[in-house]
């Protein structure tokens, strides 16, 4: 490959893009249209053998990407080291796009809300679940940055699979509030329709004031007594289940 060199053009982006971390995040983020002007391996060959393997849709696209550099290098590049020694900085999505998005009606999928999330892990994957379920997005609200490079490795770079914002509660996108609380009808009784926003508060303060005062119904996950609560990207796997089943 001729063109800068990718530790000096790293050095150049690195504070405005997005960090992909890893293999599988390089991959996804590929897949689903991520513009990424620097990628980075240690072994370019084996990093293209496990393209073959496992993602041969992007094979000739991480060909075209990747730039093979010295350990040393690679590991001055990353906060820490990955097993597959690939690395690569992408430019994050327009907001303004994404707002759009969100505000975008009739909505054929649930919005996402994460209320006050303090786990970078967990945002990461809840992330992920969305875009497997084809959600229309994930939202945070809070201090909680969802592109900080921990929730883009934790969500597998699938980020570039949905839309991921953060706003405050007044921000979000229309659509009736269903918010996830113990005290709230069961939800196996419960409709969730497409154009659903479904809010989830942290494991350890549940909902704030503020987004509990937005939602128009809460609903609650079957559990068994004295078990306190479900992991968070657990509750919203069960919830968002349920809505793909379409029915009450």
């Amino acid at each position: 490959m001729t063109g800068p060199d990718p530790v000096s053009l790293w050095h150049r982006l690195a504070d405005t893009s997005v960090l992909l971390d890893g293999f599988h995040t390089l991959k996804h983020a590929v897949r689903f249209g991520a513009d990424v002007p620097v990628a980075v391996a240690v072994d370019r060959g084996a990093a293209l053998a496990l393209a073959e393997e496992l993602a041969p849709d992007v094979r000739d696209t991480l060909d075209a990407l990747l730039t093979q550099v010295p350990e040393s290098a690679y590991a001055s590049l990353v906060p820490r080291p990955h097993p597959t020694a690939v690395a690569a900085l992408a430019v994050r999505p327009s907001r303004a796009a994404h707002l759009e998005k969100l505000a975008h009606t009739p909505r054929t999928a649930p919005v996402v809300v994460l209320d006050n999330p303090r786990n970078l892990g967990n945002a990461g994957a809840v992330i992920r679940l969305a875009a497997g379920f084809g959600a229309t997005g994930v939202v945070t609200t809070g201090t909680l940055d969802p592109w900080h490079p921990t929730v883009v490795r934790g969500g597998a770079g699938l980020h570039f699979a949905t839309v991921v914002e953060r706003l405050t509660v007044a921000e979000l996108p229309p659509g009736p509030v269903f918010a996830l609380d113990p005290e709230g009808d069961d939800i196996r009784g419960v409709k969730l329709p497409d154009d659903a926003v479904l809010a989830f508060g942290s494991e350890r303060s549940g909902l704030s004031p503020e987004l509990r005062a937005r939602a128009g119904h809460l609903v609650a996950l079957p559990m068994r007594p004295q078990v306190s609560s479900y992991n968070l990207a657990t509750s919203v796997a069960m919830t968002l289940y349920h809505w793909s089943l379409g029915g009450s």
